[in-house]
Formats: C-alpha cells, sequence, structure tokens
C-alpha cells in the first residue's frame, strides 16, 4: 500500500532534555517578577522553569545575526 503524501513529515525529537544553568541572583529576581507579571497577565501561573525555554526560543529566532550564520 502507498503511504499518503502528507504536508507535515516526521516530527522531531521533543523528549525534553534537563539543562543545568547557573544565574545571578538578580536575573532569577527579574525572571520570578516576570513569572508573576505572567499570571496577571493570563490568569495561570508559569514558573521560571516553563517560562524560560520560550524566551530562549523567542529571543533565539529574533537574533537575525543567528540565523544568518546558521545558514552558511
Amino acid at each position: 500500500m502507498t503511504k499518503p503524501a502528507l504536508k507535515i513529515g516526521p516530527l522531531p525529537d521533543r523528549t525534553p532534555v534537563k539543562l543545568i544553568l547557573l544565574i545571578d541572583p538578580a536575573l532569577r529576581a527579574e525572571l520570578e517578577a516576570y513569572a508573576a507579571i505572567y499570571a496577571e497577565a493570563h490568569g495561570e501561573r508559569a514558573g521560571v522553569e516553563t517560562l524560560a525555554p520560550v524566551m530562549l526560543e523567542a529571543f533565539m529566532a529574533s537574533d537575525s545575526g543567528f540565523r544568518k550564520a546558521r545558514r552558511r
């Protein structure tokens, strides 16, 4: 039997990988403040450990120098 031609190919591995970062206390306080404001704005709590990966993804997606270098 022939496989159907779908626009979406095989999904990438989305298994979380544990990464431990050491950050300054001031940055931790800023991240906690962001999480509090996020909870107020969206009516649901999300901890720093949940928000930080999204923040990093957004930062990397917005860094045009990084995207250009990756294409080379």
